[in-house]
């Protein structure tokens, strides 16, 4: 199974890699970057209507969860990664949390995770395994899964550390406390420009995200605002932006749509 699974991550990358280049870099501020993090609930109210969201605000990486690759009828079958890549003239890196065999000989495996959109030059990627309760078994216990997307990617001339994940949803923090540990370990040296994007399933003042937050901050900042669950009238702030110490956030904002469930998070930021 460990092996199919590998196989199938590779066949992935490979297949996206080659229908996927990376647009022409827009005429910017070379100081500046937008990031987004964006949970699409598996397209949401349709892939035409994500592509709209990001196409209008022009950012230069977009992490997003819940993405649905051949997965099922809910979103057609459809590559959601490859399709907002094509849709958008990205390159997309996709991290699957499950990689199952299709039912029908032939067919792509079906595959549910996250994924990275950028108009840059990707350096190199790989995904990383944390805890999680797999909603895949009955009576799950933690067990070690990748879905925490990490990779370095080229912006303006500088490198740029990105991981982009979705933790644990249950109401008891244990999980998300392990995942937080692990993905600390993945985030290693503080003399690396990084940037964690996510849906974290707690608010800002939970116990279990604070030791993020000694070697990231939050871009929302201290302020109160910025919910982005559930879309239609929010009341969380679950969707995050972190960012090393070689950044400043000029401003982020919570735009409204209610093209998925929740809201994305978008964060402009500048080389410090």
């Amino acid at each position: 199974m460990a092996k199919a699974l590998t196989r199938s991550i590779a066949a992935t990358a490979l297949a996206l890699f080659a229908a996927c280049t990376p647009a022409a870099t827009r005429s910017a501020d070379p100081g500046e970057l937008r990031v987004m993090s964006w949970n699409i609930q598996a397209g949401g109210r349709g892939i035409d209507s994500i592509a709209a969201v990001i196409r209008a605000h022009d950012p230069d990486v977009i992490g997003l969860q819940e993405v649905d690759v051949h997965w099922s009828d809910r979103s057609g079958f459809a590559d959601q990664a490859k399709e907002l890549a094509s849709r958008l003239g990205m390159q997309v890196l996709f991290a699957p949390i499950y990689s199952n065999p299709s039912a029908e000989p032939g067919k792509p495996a079906r595959e549910f995770g996250v994924g990275i959109l950028t108009r840059h030059r990707v350096i190199r990627w790989r995904n990383d395994s944390l805890s999680r309760l797999s909603t895949q078994v009955a009576n799950p216990v933690p067990t070690l899964m990748p879905g925490l997307l990490e990779a370095t990617i080229e912006i303006r001339g500088r490198p740029v550390r990105v991981f982009t994940t979705h933790l644990d949803y249950r109401a008891d923090p244990a999980v998300r406390r392990q995942q937080v540990a692990e993905m600390l370990r993945y985030l290693g040296r503080e003399d690396v420009p990084s940037i964690v994007v996510g849906d974290l399933n707690a608010p800002p003042n939970a116990a279990e995200l604070i030791p993020l937050f000694t070697p990231l901050r939050d871009a929302w900042g201290t302020g109160g605002g910025g919910l982005t669950y559930p879309a239609d009238k929010p009341t969380k702030r679950i969707d995050y932006v972190l960012i090393s110490r070689h950044f400043n956030a000029v401003s982020t904002v919570v735009p409204a749509s209610t093209a998925s469930d929740h809201r994305p998070v978008i964060a402009r930021l500048r080389y410090r």
